[in-house]
């Protein structure tokens, strides 16, 4: 989908007000709210609680891959701003088994993003999370919930979908699921090899995503690609049990999860091997101290399901007053 001479109209974001009476606009938006109502529908459904997102705290995810995290001076010390809720949620679906949140998130991405059509420096994620599911059951969770989301989006706001000109393309679940191996095969088949054990670039994701006609999932990645809470294979040591679902038709990652490795010894030496102060983490550490059960999750950004089901050029189109890279906006 992205376009590598694409840049985000700098007018077009300064003058938002002109940018939110569109009446295109106008209709994203409202699909946008269908949307939100339909996964608050389903999780609500299926026993979720909604809780309080966190905003800042001492500190944010590490991994996420190659953006860094915005601070502030809170009372004397340094804060994070919320770049993924991933250690709260671990925390909270201990206590009451299954949750979610809305979590808006800030990621100082770096400026080459402002050109991918699919980057946000500050977005709306809904981060899930279940004690006592495995990565299976994530990945079926996340399934159900794309499915009920743009099921239900029709119904609450296919007069919208069908001004904007969009339909989406058939499937149903389950959705294909391929491993991480093979889809580094994919790409060296097609002189997009790319160093096993390393992230997929966001160009590969999208090549990858242009050869599905429905949402897919990559699985089993490897251990150094992912952050040190996702959790190893017991009995596949290098493999983590964790997944991705990507969109198809070019529009890339969807949705990003895995089982959290909850035993204090293992999260220890997590930390260590990539490089991260475990004293940093000592409220996170306290808890696994104490004891937690298993638990598995997942996190979908709100405005890359309103791209994908609006069939948008841009990810900027699906806020009414988007951050990008570089970009000075209200």
């Amino acid at each position: 989908m992205s376009d590598p001479g694409l840049a985000p109209p700098q007018d077009h974001l300064r003058t938002s007000y002109r940018h939110v009476r569109d009446p295109r606009m106008q209709k994203v938006l409202r699909v946008q709210a269908a949307l939100g109502s339909a996964i608050r529908e389903y999780l609500d459904g299926e026993g979720f609680t909604e809780l309080l997102p966190p905003i800042i705290g001492p500190v944010a995810d590490p991994g996420i891959r190659g953006a860094k995290q915005a601070t502030i001076n809170f009372y004397g010390r340094e804060y994070k701003v919320t770049s993924s809720a991933i250690l709260y949620k671990q925390m909270m679906a201990a206590s009451l088994g299954r949750i979610y949140f809305f979590s808006p998130n800030v990621r100082l991405e770096p400026l080459e993003t402002a050109s991918t059509g699919r980057h946000l420096v500050e977005f709306v994620q809904v981060d899930i999370e279940e004690a006592g599911a495995t990565y299976e059951d994530a990945m079926r969770r996340a399934e159900d919930l794309v499915e009920h989301a743009t099921h239900g989006v029709r119904a609450r706001a296919g007069g919208e979908l069908e001004a904007i000109g969009r339909r989406l393309n058939g499937g149903g679940t389950p959705y294909k699921r391929i491993s991480y191996e093979e889809a580094l095969r994919i790409l060296a088949d097609h002189g997009r090899e790319i160093p096993y054990a390393t992230e997929i670039p966001w160009a590969e994701e999208e090549f990858l995503s242009t050869r599905f006609q429905a949402p897919f999932f990559i699985y089993d990645y490897p251990r150094g690609s992912r952050g040190f809470y996702d959790r190893e294979h017991p009995d596949r040591p290098g493999i983590l049990r964790d997944f991705d679902l990507l969109y198809p038709e070019g529009y890339g990652e969807a949705i990003s999860g895995a089982e959290r490795e909850y035993e204090y010894a293992r999260v220890i030496a997590r930390l260590r091997e990539t490089g991260e102060n475990p004293s940093k983490y000592e409220w996170y550490l306290d808890m696994l101290r104490e004891g937690i059960p298993p638990s598995s999750g997942f996190g979908i950004g709100v405005e890359r399901l309103t791209r994908y089901v609006c069939g948008l050029k841009t990810v900027w189109e699906a806020r009414p007053y988007p951050k990008v890279a570089g970009v000075f906006s209200p």
